[in-house]
Order: C-alpha cells, then sequence, then structure tokens
C-alpha cells in the first residue's frame, strides 16, 4: 500500500534494543523512517515533544516500568495522534483484544524472523491507509456539513425575506382599506389581507426555527388565532376564539394549507355565526384522531348553516377546497351540531 517513493515515519516504542535495531535496519530497507525509544515513558515524551513527526507508532507489550496497555490510553487522548500498531511477544489473545479496545489500530506477535517486521510493515501501512480513508471521510462529512448549513442559513434568508414582503403587502392593503368608504371593499380586502398574514406567519414561523423543513402547528395555530383575534375581531362584542391544538409537526405545505383553510373558517365564522356584539365563541381543535390521521375542527354556537346555501360570494369555499386538495382531503360539515362544524382529516 506505501506509495513508491513514499517516506513513512515511525516511532518504535520497545525496549528490546536488538530487535529494535531490526526494525530500523529491515523497515529503512523499505523507505522507513525508524525512531526507537526503550520504554513507554520516553516514547511518550518523544511524541508530545515532535507530534507532527510520526506517521505511525510500533507500540510493545511487555516493558519496564509501565506497559503497553498503561502507555497507550495517553497516546490515545493526545490530539491527532497517529495509528497505533500493537506488538506483544504472547500468544494470549486477551492482550490483543484488549490493545484494540483502548484504541490500536491493529497488532503484530513478534519475534526475531524475517516474518515478524514484514508482518509489522504490512500493519502499519494498512494503519496508515485507514487513517487517510477515515479521514478524507471525516473532510468530506465537514464539507457536507458546511454546505447544509449555508443553504439552511440562506432559506432562512429567504423565508425571512418572504415574510417581510407579506407583511408588507399586508400593510399596503391597511393604507388602502382607510381610504375605502365603501364596507363591501373594506371587508374584501380584510379578509384577503388574513389570508396573507396565515402564509407571513408561516414563513415567519420557519425564519426563527432550527428545522427548514416541517413546522410545529401548536405554536403556528397560536400566532395565527392572536393574529385573526387582533385583525377579525378586535370589538368587544366580536366573537372570542378558543384554540385547542395538541404539538404536532407537519410539513412546510402543509402549515400553509392548514393555515389557510383555519383563515376562512374562522373569517366565515366571524361573519355569520353571530350576530353583531353577541358575542359567542369559535373554537380551532387540532388533535390526532384514533386511526392516526390529524383532525382540524373549526365549530361554532351559532344558528348553523340553514338551507345549506353558502352565504357571501362562494370565494373562500372555493379557497377552502383547493387547500384541502393539496392536504388530499376534504373540509366535511357536522349536520348534527347545533351550530357550524366542520372538519378536515389529513394524513401526517
Amino acid at each position: 500500500m506505501k506509495a513508491d517513493g513514499e517516506v513513512i515515519r515511525l516511532l518504535y516504542i520497545d525496549d528490546d534494543r536488538g530487535l529494535s535495531r531490526l526494525v530500523e535496519k529491515e523497515l529503512g530497507r523499505h523507505g522507513y523512517v525508524v525512531t526507537c525509544a526503550p520504554d513507554g515513558d520516553a516514547g511518550l515524551d518523544v511524541l508530545v515533544a515532535r507530534p507532527t513527526d510520526f506517521d505511525a507508532i510500533a507500540l510493545d507489550h511487555y516493558m519496564p516500568g509501565r506497559e503497553g496497555l498503561d502507555v497507550l490510553p495517553d497516546i490515545v487522548a493526545l490530539t491527532d495522534p497517529p495509528p497505533v500498531v500493537y506488538v506483544t511477544g504472547a500468544q494470549e489473545g486477551r492482550i490483543a483484544v484488549a490493545a484494540l479496545r483502548a484504541g490500536a489500530a491493529d497488532y503484530v506477535i513478534k519475534d526475531v524472523s524475517e516474518d515478524f517486521t514484514a508482518l509489522l510493515r504490512n500493519a502499519i501501512e494498512d494503519a496508515i491507509h485507514r487513517r487517510r480513508l477515515q479521514r478524507e471521510h471525516d473532510e468530506a462529512q465537514e464539507q457536507v456539513r458546511l454546505a447544509r448549513d449555508r443553504a439552511e442559513a440562506m432559506l432562512r434568508e429567504v423565508n425571512h425575506r418572504v415574510g417581510n414582503s407579506l407583511q408588507l403587502v399586508s400593510s399596503f392593503m391597511s393604507l388602502q382599506m382607510r381610504h375605502l368608504a365603501d364596507d363591501g371593499a373594506r371587508s374584501a380586502l380584510r379578509e384577503s389581507q388574513a389570508r396573507i398574514e396565515a402564509v407571513a406567519h408561516v414563513h415567519r414561523r420557519l425564519y426563527t426555527s432550527g428545522d427548514m423543513s416541517s413546522v410545529e402547528m401548536d405554536e403556528y395555530l397560536r400566532g395565527l388565532i392572536d393574529e385573526l383575534s387582533k385583525s377579525l375581531g378586535p370589538d368587544a362584542g366580536s366573537p372570542k376564539l378558543a384554540l385547542e391544538v395538541e404539538p404536532l409537526r407537519v410539513s412546510t405545505d402543509q402549515a400553509v394549507s392548514l393555515g389557510v383553510v383555519v383563515t376562512e373558517l374562522v373569517t366565515n365564522a366571524v361573519k355569520y355565526a353571530y350576530a353583531p356584539g353577541q358575542g359567542g365563541e369559535i373554537r380551532v381543535i387540532l388533535r390526532t384522531g384514533p386511526d392516526g390521521r390529524a383532525l382540524l375542527t373549526v365549530e361554532d354556537d351559532g344558528p348553523g348553516m340553514g338551507d345549506g346555501t353558502p352565504k357571501g360570494t362562494g370565494l373562500g369555499g372555493k379557497i377552502i377546497s383547493a387547500m384541502a386538495s393539496g392536504l388530499r382531503s376534504a373540509v366535511e360539515f357536522d349536520q348534527a351540531h347545533k351550530g357550524v362544524r366542520a372538519r378536515l382529516a389529513f394524513d401526517l
């Protein structure tokens, strides 16, 4: 695995001086530069003093003072240490297993034959190769992470700009309403403004969220209901909007569709459920149904739909149908309920 002309710098830690000279001589013939240390502490001192001077370490097990298994954790604890090949003259498998668990890249049974130096060289080169592959993998993963972070930052900025732009459009509509004398026109603009706010609220939620792909519906609906309370029913005699919602996370597209549906149903209830100044309550409920699907309910305690003939221009109904279709569902009305109860079941 060693490339032609490549120099491998090895720190060989062993108290057997004769074997150390053999390793230095034999590996030197294959392009190695071998630095020998007589015991674990001496080898650790060399490594600490010259942390970038070695490509690999060969560490003996039995040594005076501290054994290799005592020194190995200190080597592994260093910042970006070279891979360690554990060397032992014992045939006991438990020593090799302990070394591998402690962080050694490989192990070799040592003797004075040429097979030992050949096996040692193969183990060292394999350990270096695996370390290079791991570093390349880590670098690639880091590049992927950086690219993802950049993309998320850009998407967050897009949501911020879209939310601001929609807010600006809503402000323009507020200015326009102040210059209109026709109540019908003012009402139409106010309803359009509520639809825009429903979409803008999703983008504002995404801008402040750590997840760009989904929306926490409990937080989103609380903010949306608060906006609707201020824009559609600011008077003391206006209906009260009540929210009951479970913590559910949905996709961004689902959140937009649900926000528009809630806005349309609440707007209709504010307009038709109760007489002016009568008060009353409009409830928005979102929970998981027994079948595992999510169930959105908007209901009031008004007189109901009467003969079932839609009131108004019908634009709201068309918008609701379009949004529900995007959720692969449809809004159904509970005829047994005293007032109006609209339900929309959808898959999470």
